[in-house]
């Protein structure tokens, strides 16, 4: 088909419009498991064989909490039955795990505070529908968790979607460096927050702005005989030996080479402190991560910085082979296509045996919705918001004035996405009871409350 400039806008409007007729807009509302669908908990087990077997107890009792907390860990269950649908052949650089809570806000290095996706653990090329039909999951997931009812949560998926539609429609007409600089910024968020609810943004924001590595500093550290270290708090928090310790010197010279040449700069003055395991989010748990600390000017300059293990994208096994090799570089380079404005310290490299990881700031300025807390109305127009912001990055990596032409002005697609998120919600809600059977019959172990 070749690249995008070589090609008109009426073409590639065009070939969306085609698209259309392989995949029609109304057959995304259909969802009926495949014959032979995997078990969803030996799904996740075959996650388990290269995890570290002690934390996978946390892992199970964090996704037994409830259907929405299943959803966030079992990204690897809904890839294959996204799998097992027509696709629309419109390929974009996917999130791979886009639920609610994987946007959020963060600082831009010029420190401006943003809003958009900021997890990219399973980021790959696919369907760009792949994205959006999780996303909308999400919404209607969150909102029968909240307690509100099938027409409630049908709003709030659709709203998702609409705005997806209406945000890519939008910069189908905008010039090409116009797309790519293009951010939600607090200015821009405040204008898609009604006047009632700017006060309690305005005060996220402030509480955003407060999480940095100084906070963190005063909450995981402590001084012990006249020295700064990291805090143990076991199994969360697990402070390493003197042989872990010094591989972890190695790999953070490694990762030091992936940074251009300005941040290895910036980076060389700080010194290594202390580093520890840590235990983080839900489907990541049983993976390999770390936090390290570093002091720049003084004891009171630190900066932390998060290693987490990158391993092949649940979405890998479904979809043709990507452009990278190594998992780390895979997890930065989709990043850094996907957000607006990326991480300064955003970095990868291979540790011991052979293991990929990458490397990113543990606090930047990062914060994430309080889905409980948002009653009907905001949890749709959050919904929105999160939509707003995929179709954003889906902009920069796909071809969007195709995706534009496929979606159309009409709501379609709106209405039949958000009847594919609420019989997958029910699909979803069967799934953690079956994880729930499996941990009380001993099938696998959990520790709530962890």
């Amino acid at each position: 088909m070749g690249r995008p400039a070589d090609r008109t806008p009426a073409a590639r409007a065009e070939q969306g419009r085609r698209a259309r007729k392989l995949v029609p807009r109304s057959a995304h509302g259909a969802w009926i498991p495949a014959a032979g669908r995997p078990d969803p908990v030996a799904v996740l087990e075959r996650q388990d064989a290269d995890r570290v077997r002690h934390l996978l107890p946390i892992r199970y009792g964090r996704m037994a909490l409830s259907p929405f907390a299943f959803l966030r860990g079992g990204a690897a269950v809904m890839a294959a039955d996204l799998a097992a649908l027509d696709g629309s052949g419109l390929t974009v650089q996917l999130c791979g795990d886009a639920h609610l809570l994987n946007f959020g806000l963060f600082a831009s290095p010029e420190r401006a505070l943003l809003f958009d996706l900021n997890d990219f653990d399973e980021t790959f090329p696919g369907p760009f529908e792949w994205d959006v039909k999780r996303l909308a999951a999400s919404a209607t997931v969150a909102a029968r968790e909240n307690g509100l009812g099938r027409g409630q949560a049908r709003a709030a998926a659709r709203e998702c979607v609409k705005r997806y539609r209406l945000t890519m429609r939008r910069l189908a007409e905008r010039g090409e460096l116009d797309v790519w600089y293009t951010r939600l910024d607090t200015d821009a968020l405040l204008e898609l927050i009604r006047p009632g609810g700017r006060a309690q943004a305005r005060a996220t924001f402030a509480r955003a702005r407060r999480r940095t590595s100084l906070q963190a500093l005063g909450k995981l550290t402590e001084v012990v005989d006249g020295r700064r270290r990291i805090r143990d708090d076991p199994p969360l928090v697990e402070r390493l030996g003197a042989p872990d310790m010094t591989e972890l010197r190695k790999m953070f010279n490694d990762y030091r080479s992936t940074l251009s040449e300005e941040r290895r700069l910036l980076l060389d003055r700080f010194r290594f402190v202390d580093a520890a395991r840590k235990v983080v989010g839900v489907g990541s748990v049983g993976t390999r991560c770390f936090i390290v600390l570093l002091a720049g000017r003084d004891g009171d300059d630190p900066l932390f910085l998060q290693i987490k293990e990158a391993g092949p994208s649940v979405l890998e096994e479904h979809l043709p082979s990507g452009p990278f090799d190594h998992p780390g570089h895979r997890v930065v380079a989709g990043q850094r296509l996907l957000q607006a404005s990326g991480d300064i310290f955003l970095g990868w490299m291979t540790g011991p045996q052979g293991r990929a990881f990458y490397w990113r700031q543990l606090r930047d300025m990062k914060a994430t919705a309080d889905l409980a807390a948002l009653g009907p109305d905001r949890l749709v127009r959050y919904a929105g918001l999160c939509g707003t912001a995929l179709a954003r990055a889906h902009a920069r990596s796909g071809d969007r004035i195709a995706l534009a032409g496929y979606l159309g002005r009409g709501d379609t697609f709106d209405r039949s996405v958000a009847d594919f998120a609420v019989r997958y919600a029910e699909q979803n809600a069967k799934d953690h009871t079956a994880l729930t059977a499996a941990i009380a019959a001993g099938v696998v172990s959990a520790e709530p409350g962890v």
